[in-house]
């Protein structure tokens, strides 16, 4: 099936005289009629379900729609985006590992790899997201367990060199695993061009609403465990918190994602509720029509503050003049991507900010991805953390201003840009 038919039907096939729609599993727990059936449950023997903290019908159903977008064999849903970017290395890595990632990055993830992985054991190297292949070579170590980047990236809007990244990382016997929120399965299909795994805040454009919080792992079942086994011990030697079961023995392909379900869900419980899964699934039946609109606008308007007094520098793949417009035509099905609009206005930070208060129809919020316009400052807001240095290295300066473009009709948010830039410069 096309995309479009895989929004709306992938995950849930209704039986004869059953819902027609994703039903919503609002339960913790489950009936049981032997104490044997528990048991090979809890041995992991046999599929099913006994407690919501590990797994859920309705979240199932709506992991699987989203691993079919993707391409994937397996899927896992997470309480937040967060919690998929933590639970994706986590799962692989350790204490005395490593990993190397683009510092390109949403400045919670940053603050996650800098601060907060060190302090567990992980260690982790951050390289330029446009690194030749031999200076990505270099950040690889003996103890590396994995490569992490954005696809598109939040808020500095670089195009992931998809084909490059997942080259070095293979070349060292590692994983590839990309964050695709920003494009989403619509726009950019990781796993086509050598990604491993694939996150998403689903919170973002796969919700596009503002309405529930969450995220998303999905695993391309392309990756040789087997073939690294001294590297990944966790996935290839026995588990004894499950009887010795070993994941790539008894689950094959879907090893990396039952472990997560298995081991990180049960010991850190991060699971959606169903009735925010439900409604995910069911926004992203209209997630190919949205995106259409979304990237429609925001071409329309990055080529009018291209052309706008006040405007520095315009960041957006789908401009012929963007750094990053060759590896957009080559990774993204809408040269765009998204709708996600980054500029530098001609000015001091307390313009920037001044700026963003002068806006009536688009709203300040902490969020993107959304069919309402928000604006935001990223420097003194989502990685207001973040050292000079690292601002800069995150590809985020003082006067950058990131636009997340909506459903809206374009004109009239050309119109609200246009009055609060006049108000300002």
């Amino acid at each position: 099936m096309n995309i479009d038919t895989r929004c709306v039907h992938a995950g849930w096939e209704p039986e004869d005289g059953g819902p027609r729609q994703i039903p919503i599993y609002q339960n913790t727990t489950w009936y049981f009629d032997s104490t044997e059936h528990m048991a090979k449950l809890f041995d992991l023997e046999e599929a099913g379900y006994f407690y919501t903290r590990l797994a859920n019908p309705t979240n199932d159903a709506v992991a699987a729609r989203i691993a079919a977008l993707e391409g994937g064999v397996a899927a896992v849903l997470t309480s937040s985006g967060q919690a998929a970017s933590f639970f994706s290395i986590f799962n692989i890595c350790s204490e005395g590992d490593h990993l190397v990632t683009s510092s390109a990055l949403y400045g919670g993830t940053y603050n996650l790899f800098a601060i907060t992985l060190p302090k567990m054991g992980i260690e982790v190297s951050f390289v330029d997201p446009d690194a030749t292949g031999e200076q990505l070579r270099e950040a690889i170590r003996p103890n590396t367990k994995c490569v992490f980047a954005e696809t598109v990236s939040n808020p500095a809007l670089n195009v992931l060199d998809i084909e490059k990244f997942a080259t070095l990382a293979h070349d060292a016997g590692v994983p590839l695993i990309v964050d695709n929120t920003f494009p989403t399965p619509v726009n950019c299909r990781p796993f086509e061009w050598g990604a491993d795994i694939v996150i998403h805040s689903t919170t973002k454009y796969l919700d596009g609403h503002g309405t529930v919080v969450g995220g998303a792992i999905v695993d391309s079942g392309n990756f040789d465990w087997d073939a690294h086994a001294e590297a990944f011990p966790g996935l290839t030697t026995p588990d004894d918190s499950y009887h010795g079961v070993t994941y790539t023995e008894r689950f094959g392909k879907g090893a990396y994602i039952t472990k997560i379900v298995a081991q990180l869900m049960r010991d850190l419980g991060s699971i959606p509720s169903p009735n925010n899964s439900f409604i995910l699934g069911v926004n992203i039946e209209s997630l190919p029509l949205r995106m259409a609109k979304h990237v429609d606008n925001a071409q329309k308007i990055a080529e009018w503050l291209e052309k706008r007094d006040g405007v520095a520098i315009v960041r957006y793949p789908g401009l012929p003049s963007d750094p990053y417009h060759a590896l957009a035509k080559k990774y993204l099905d809408a040269d765009g991507g998204c709708g996600v609009i980054a500029f530098d206005l001609k000015g001091s930070a307390e313009q920037a900010t001044t700026f963003l208060d002068a806006l009536k129809v688009i709203s300040i919020a902490t969020h993107v991805a959304d069919a309402r316009s928000c604006v935001l400052h990223p420097a003194s807001s989502t990685h207001r953390q973040l050292t000079d240095e690292q601002l800069v290295s995150a590809g985020v300066t003082p006067t950058l201003i990131r636009l997340s473009v909506g459903i809206e009709d374009a004109d009239d948010l050309i119109a609200d840009l246009d009055q609060a830039l006049s108000s300002v410069l």
